[in-house]
C-alpha cells in the first residue's frame, strides 16, 4: 500500500538517497550530502518557500515531489514550480507518481497558486507521456534559459 504525506525535516535521511539517485538518473553534478541537507533543512523550516511529499511503500521510500513558490505578475499571484519529483524505477508504473502529483496540486491550489509549471528533459519521452495524461502542455514559443550565479549564504 503506498502512503503519501507532507514531508518533515525527519524525513531528510530517507530524502537525501531519493534525491542522489534523482540525480544520479537525470545527470545532474554536484550532489553533496551536506548542501543538500541544508537546503532541505531550509525548505522544512519556511513553508513560504515551498513544499514537498514523500512516497512509502509499505515502510521503504517510493518517491518524492519538491515544488517551490513563486509569485508571478503574468500568472496574477503564486504559482508553484516543481523542482523535483522522482518514483524510484521499481515504484514506476503502480500511480504513485500520479498521487504524489495529486496531492501536490491539491495543495497548491490549497495555497492559492493560479499555475503550476516544470522543467522536463527534452529525451525524457516517458515523463512527457505521463505529464501530458495529467493535463500538462508544452507552452507554445517559450524556452528555458538559466544561469548560475555566485553562490553566497542565504
Amino acid at each position: 500500500m503506498t502512503t503519501i504525506r507532507p514531508i518533515t525535516a525527519n524525513d531528510i535521511p530517507e530524502l537525501l538517497a531519493l534525491v542522489e539517485q534523482y540525480w544520479l538518473f537525470e545527470d545532474i553534478a554536484g550532489f553533496e550530502r551536506a548542501s543538500v541537507t541544508g537546503q532541505l533543512q531550509r525548505l522544512c523550516g519556511d513553508p513560504r518557500l515551498g513544499a514537498g511529499w514523500i512516497a512509502h511503500n509499505g515502510r521503504q521510500p517510493a518517491g518524492y515531489l519538491l515544488a517551490v513558490y513563486v509569485f508571478s505578475l503574468e500568472h496574477l499571484g503564486l504559482t508553484a514550480e516543481i523542482d523535483e519529483f522522482f518514483v524510484l524505477p521499481s515504484c514506476r508504473g503502480r500511480g504513485v507518481g500520479a498521487q504524489l502529483l495529486q496531492m501536490a496540486e491539491a495543495e497548491f491550489a490549497r495555497t492559492g497558486c493560479t499555475n503550476v509549471s516544470l522543467q522536463l528533459g527534452r529525451g525524457n519521452e516517458a515523463a512527457h507521456e505521463f505529464y501530458r495524461r495529467n493535463g500538462y502542455a508544452d507552452r507554445a514559443g517559450f524556452e528555458l534559459l538559466d544561469k548560475d550565479l555566485p553562490r553566497g549564504e542565504p
